[in-house]
């Protein structure tokens, strides 16, 4: 449990003092020009203290209950997303912090640590009413700190969230490229092997002097075995049976086994090497197996390097799409369904980790939405990873989207837990979180409800055991 800070005693004001306590405040970034008598005000209604290096006056999750006029020194705001101290906000001399004039905050979001020795007038809580009546001009200064400390706080706060969103789809992403990465380059390794036995037994069938007829036989066998169809229709048994029967066959014949896999996949069967073994035999016959051999290998492997690196085009271009890296930020009209067909294209690797089905029911016709799409993915996203972490292995995940009068409808339904009805009020506040620390940083569906509000849509969450769903609305286009 976090303890409440434990302040300086506040200094005693003398007279002197209080005469230089206004001719700094009349120095103050924020209240300088202000009136002698609002100025005075502060004074007399605040409490004067020097905090030494350390840490501050704002606790994590503790009451925050002054507003703090700093006259010298610094003070830094620290949180601790994803268990790592990162550095949030830092004040000055000059500057106002803590509790402002209309301000709905009421805990602190992090602790603060004093990191160079700090001199501040403090007005508490239950005097703040009495300063917006008698002190306007400070007052309305003092909102307009609060208004630019709230747009700071929202855009980095978003830039955090895409920060969260690019770590969690970085890993999947690794998992994504590495497969068809490793595919590729283990098949170019074997093409390139292929290739040079392909060559030699070439060489070998060049010096045999093969007649007319047995030349025309031998191409014919690699004709056909160039243009496979597969054997997708057997069962493994079959496919092994039908190359023992091959390996059978070479060996009675005095060839090298080896070719067997490779000829049972190109669907030659031992009639066409009974008439080939008609006509040559011993190093020949090895030669010209092996010839065919390699040009069905050779085929498959070119083939299994071009599925490879498709793969890798198309998971790179949906990180691409998904991004929006091509796109101005500006609003266009645009489809819902590729952004959360990406999103979900992001999330495969975890999905498949935890055996969750994430299935995806958009239909073409739906109609476009004015869209940020930069944005409006990481919504996407963030849905769509708290469901899945929300349902247990095995677990289901359907995105649904539909249109409904002037409205897309996207629901986001998972077959979990459910969320309880006290979480349920609080899930779209700033902070917020339910998962284990490290585990979320509490602003991915605020920042979600604040870029739905950008385009001019809301959200809601309604949730029972087995069954969740966050439903968003946005207007069509």
């Amino acid at each position: 449990m976090t303890l409440p800070p434990v302040l300086p005693t506040p200094i005693l004001i003398t007279p002197q003092l209080r005469e230089s306590l206004l001719q700094r405040l009349d120095q103050h970034n924020v209240l300088a020009g202000a009136s002698q008598e609002e100025l005075g005000w502060l004074i007399d209604n605040g409490e004067l203290r020097q905090y030494p290096e350390g840490d501050g006056p704002i606790r994590n999750n503790q009451p925050v209950d002054t507003m703090i006029i700093i006259l010298s020194g610094r003070l830094a705001l620290y949180r601790y997303p994803g268990k790592v101290r990162q550095r949030t906000a830092d004040w000055g001399a000059g500057e106002v912090t803590g509790l402002m004039p209309y301000s709905r905050l009421t805990t602190a979001i992090g602790d603060s640590y004093v990191e160079v020795p700090l001199e501040a007038l403090e007005v508490h809580r239950d005097r703040l009413p009495a300063m917006i009546r008698d002190c306007p001009d400070v007052t309305a200064r003092l909102v307009h700190v609060m208004l630019d400390r709230a747009r700071q706080f929202t855009s980095n706060a978003l830039q955090n969230e895409k920060m969260a969103s690019l770590g969690r789809i970085s890993a999947g992403l690794m998992h994504e490229l590495n497969n068809p990465a490793a595919a590729a380059a283990r098949s170019a390794k074997l093409l390139a092997q292929a290739l040079q036995k392909a060559d030699t037994a070439a060489h070998t069938l060049g010096t045999a002097r093969l007649a007319a007829g047995e030349l025309a036989l031998v191409d014919s066998l690699r004709q056909r075995a160039l243009h496979a169809t597969g054997t997708g229709v057997q069962s493994a048994l079959e496919r092994a049976d039908r190359e023992d029967e091959l390996v059978t066959w070479l060996e009675q014949h005095g060839v090298d086994p080896e070719y067997g896999q490779a000829l049972a996949e190109s669907g030659i069967t031992t009639e066409a090497l009974d008439q080939l073994a008609g006509l040559t035999s011993g190093p020949t016959l090895d030669a010209a197996l092996a010839w065919i051999a390699a040009a069905h290998l050779s085929q498959a492997l070119a083939q299994d390097v071009e599925r490879a690196t498709n793969r890798i085009h198309d998971i790179v271009s949906r990180a691409r799409r998904w991004t929006y890296m091509d796109k101005a930020t500006s609003s266009e009209p645009g489809s819902v369904k590729p952004g959360i067909a990406d999103s979900i294209a992001m999330l495969g690797a975890k999905a498949r980790e935890k055996n969750v089905a994430v299935r995806i029911q958009i239909p073409d016709d739906l109609p476009l939405v004015r869209l940020y799409g930069a944005e409006l993915h990481h919504v996407w996203l963030n849905l769509i990873d708290n469901a899945i972490d929300a349902v247990g292995e095995g677990g289901e995940v359907v995105v649904v989207a539909e249109a409904a009068l002037s409205e897309v409808v996207i629901r986001v339904i998972d077959n979990g837990p459910g969320i309880p009805a006290d979480v349920q009020r609080s899930i779209f506040d700033q902070f917020f979180t339910t998962k284990e620390p490290g585990k979320g940083t509490g602003l991915g569906l605020s920042i979600a409800r604040g870029v739905l509000q950008k385009h001019r849509g809301d959200i809601v969450v309604e949730s029972n055991p087995g069954r969740t769903e966050f439903c968003v609305r946005l207007p069509a286009a």
